[in-house]
């Protein structure tokens, strides 16, 4: 129990400023863009499918962390048009709304928020409001040393679960992400790198299912996924 406590604080711990306002994604997925004058952050989106995310009802998916010898996992299924999620763990099963968060569902919110960044990260890069964005071209990647381009967002440092932080995303000329770092406070020496591998298309929505850092000391990855519009 202590280990899987353990487990279960560092991956929230990786959560970040991330938007939690359901009503911001809505509003947000359905801005129509210009092609002409799609920024890197959407070219990004789209990328991983971001024009189909609208016809999605459902999704659900496992969320595996492989760190040592420990495995830790939880379960979910969300509703993007109403809110409803519900959480499953090897200890408990929580339903809730996410326009109806108090103290007894907040601690899940926080983890749901943590692992669908995890999942949905190129979409994120729309939804999440009060970020910092700037852009590198040509940079060796952190972990396979490939030639990358690089968009770097830093949190605001009001908000959100763990405000401040700081991610860089290391993108192919598909705009796939392939490498990134967490930087912890916006720190110059990244807490977490990890590839970015396994990317499956689930009825539009194109998923990097594996992620792993240098040393095959960690391992996140995404099991029992599925999309329904």
């Amino acid at each position: 129990m202590k280990n899987t406590l353990l487990l279960l604080l560092f991956t929230v711990s990786l959560t970040s400023c991330k938007n939690n306002n359901k009503s911001t994604e809505i509003i947000n997925q359905n801005r129509s863009i210009s092609i002409e004058n799609l920024s890197t952050a959407e070219k990004i989106a789209n990328a991983s499918g971001y024009k189909n995310w609208k016809d999605v009802s459902e999704i659900a998916f496992t969320f595996n962390v492989n760190r040592g010898n420990n495995h830790f996992y939880r379960a979910w299924t969300w509703n993007p048009k109403s809110g409803d999620v519900t959480m499953t763990s090897a200890n408990d099963t929580i339903s809730y709304n996410r326009s109806q968060l108090d103290s007894l569902n907040f601690e899940t919110d926080a983890a749901f928020i943590n692992d669908k960044y995890w999942l949905l990260t190129p979409f994120q890069l729309k939804w999440d409001e009060n970020i910092t964005i700037s852009e590198k071209k040509n940079i060796v990647a952190p972990i396979s040393k490939d030639t990358l381009n690089q968009i770097s967002i830093v949190y605001g440092s009001e908000g959100g679960y763990t405000p401040g932080d700081a991610y860089d995303f290391f993108y192919d000329e598909d705009f796939k992400i392939r490498e990134w770092n967490y930087r912890k406070g916006n720190a110059e020496i990244p807490s977490l790198s990890t590839t970015w591998e396994d990317y499956e298309n689930f009825n539009g929505i194109e998923i990097a299912k594996t992620y792993k850092d240098s040393t095959d000391g960690f391992k996140l990855y995404f099991t029992d996924i599925s999309v329904k519009k």
